[in-house]
């Protein structure tokens, strides 16, 4: 396969992950498209790494795995000690809390 397979996934990757953020009301639903987002930019740069013959963005990517990791481990918390005040997982009901 060549580099620009590899681009064309990932940009489709990115862009059903950005219109997930934008057009969902959901939490869990954001959450996991920031996620996409996410593991689109880990294809780039794992395509890119392979492409260049080294293992910079193998190595980047493994940290963004790790970070990536904890951030899931942290917005499922907030978003469990949301819906235990609030009782919704909607983004508009968190939304009032900002006043």
């Amino acid at each position: 396969m060549m580099l620009s397979h590899y681009l064309i996934v990932s940009g489709i990757l990115f862009s059903i992950g950005f219109l997930g953020v934008l057009l969902r009301k959901n939490t869990l639903v954001v959450l996991m498209s920031l996620e996409l987002m996410l593991n689109a930019v880990n294809l780039l740069f794992v395509a890119f790494s392979r492409y260049n013959l080294s293992l910079d963005g193998s190595i980047f990517v493994f940290f963004s795995i790790t970070v990536a990791a904890a951030e899931v481990a942290v917005g499922l918390a907030i978003v469990v000690a949301l819906f235990r005040l609030k009782q919704t997982v909607f983004v508009d009901a968190f939304n009032e809390m900002k006043n």
